[in-house]
């Protein structure tokens, strides 16, 4: 008997080795390989069929059909997916373990049935009767809701195939597997495979599907970034497991704008969407304390309001501490070398905690300029007024930059009572929004030393 061939793939990329590595020469990844058996496959008795075979068509004839979206109900869901649920697409929603995928999808799931037909929920992890214990829950008794639980995808595809549903909704990806690969179910070759066939059922029927996929420790959709390559749209639910409230932000988005951001809250209810993410994202306390002060984020085309909150006390370790909650530890690191450098901060011996409330993520350029005074803020022990936002890019040179859409951002803040505006003085001259007589624009300027000569705030 011939020994079975096995090669060794990436869990990170999918890229194939003859023999174990301990490092991915592809995405540079450490321990991510493991065995595979290979399937031996004759091709020798298989015709094609020149008839059935697809050919190439002019493009300029081909008629172009514009996206028919389908409203999910929720304002907050259709502004991250670009309008609402592309027939015939494939979205894949990650995130980490008890963060609020399913029950989110399931109201979904709820919605469209009662709005567009049938709804298959395929359950790989759950039975019938725990997922019905959370439809109890979320109040959600509805018959166009048809529940299978099932690994083997051939049988998930014969189902979709006799009902042709309106929408399919796989939990997980993971723990889908086909016989014809070896391997075990999540597996790289078992998740691609199976997406595979997903895609190409569901866009041949134009049947919208929706994924669902575990997550790493570094927070990134398990299995092969192929994975994300092959789907329409890529959902990230995020949130603090202590806070109650949920982003869902888009990565990708064939049919729409990507970074756009939904927040929900859970509640025993369920999720409930929240149509004012900045209301909640500013904290409750009115009194004045240095280190806090509001900054303005674009995520996608939608501008939110953010508080940041900033703590700086004498180091008593050799090495001052960097901690950022929300921000980047390098930009933290880079904003307190152009404060130090430019401003003249001897912030060097200090430890540095950088916080944004509700736990929130944001990368933002434009919250340069808002991170940077609240450390100045802590360590000065200067008050900025809580009617004040702040935006701004700060370079390397200690100037403060462009940023864009600064029209939006600042309708938001007046929108919100915002009292006075700091902005770069680049962005004050090429300003369109004509604001309100109770809004204050102050352009802001930063400059260290240059040509040997020491300049301060302008």
């Amino acid at each position: 008997m011939a020994k079975a061939k096995t090669i060794f793939v990436c869990d990170e990329c999918g890229y194939e080795s003859a023999k174990w590595l301990g490092k991915c020469p592809a995405c540079n990844s450490w321990n991510t390989f493991h065995e595979e058996k290979i399937q031996e496959t004759t091709l020798s008795g298989k015709k094609v069929d020149l008839k059935d075979r697809e050919k190439p068509k002019k493009l300029n004839s081909i008629e172009g059909k514009e996206a028919i979206y389908t409203k999910t109900g929720y304002s907050e869901l259709d502004r991250v997916l670009g309008g609402g649920l592309v027939k015939g697409s494939l979205v894949l929603i990650g995130g980490e373990p008890g963060i609020g995928k399913s029950t989110l999808i399931l109201q979904l799931a709820d919605k469209i049935a009662n709005e567009d037909g049938k709804v298959l929920y395929v359950s790989g992890e759950e039975s019938g009767e725990q997922v019905k214990l959370r439809a109890d829950r979320l109040n959600i008794d509805n018959e166009n809701i048809m529940f299978l639980a099932e690994t083997d995808i051939d049988n998930v595809e014969t189902e979709i195939m006799e009902m042709r549903p309106k929408l399919v909704v796989i939990d997980s990806i993971q723990t889908m597997y086909s016989n014809d690969i070896t391997s075990a179910p999540g597996t790289v070759s078992q998740v691609r495979e199976i997406t595979a066939r997903v895609m190409r059922c569901c866009k041949q029927n134009q049947i919208t599907t929706i994924l669902i996929g575990h997550v790493t420790k570094d927070g990134n959709i398990a299995g092969p970034r192929v994975l994300e390559h092959m789907v329409d749209t890529v959902l990230y639910l995020e949130g603090e497991r202590f806070f109650s409230y949920r982003i869902l932000r888009s990565v990708k988005n064939r049919f729409g704008s990507t970074n756009e951001v939904g927040m929900f809250e859970m509640q025993n209810e369920g999720m409930v969407e929240v149509t004012n993410p900045s209301s909640i994202l500013i904290s409750e306390d009115q009194e004045q304390a240095p280190g806090a002060a509001l900054v303005s984020s674009l995520e996608g085309t939608r501008p939110l309001l953010v508080e940041l909150q900033a703590l700086t006390t004498p180091s008593v370790y050799g090495i001052p501490k960097r901690t950022g909650n929300g921000v980047d530890f390098n930009k933290i690191a880079l904003l307190i070398a152009v404060l130090e450098k430019r401003a003249r901060l001897s912030i060097g011996n200090q430890d540095v905690y950088v916080n944004v409330v509700s736990g929130m993520k944001i990368n933002e350029p434009a919250i340069d300029l808002g991170i940077a005074l609240v450390i100045a803020s802590s360590f000065k022990s200067i008050y900025i007024p809580k009617d004040t936002v702040i935006i701004g890019e700060v370079g390397l040179t200690g100037e403060i930059r462009t940023v864009n859409m600064i029209d939006k951002r600042l309708k938001e803040a007046e929108k919100l009572g915002i009292k006075k505006c700091i902005i770069p003085q680049n962005n004050k001259k090429l300003l369109s929004y004509q604001t309100t007589s109770n809004t204050i624009i102050v352009s802001m300027k930063l400059q260290g030393e240059r040509h040997g000569k020491k300049e301060k705030f302008n």
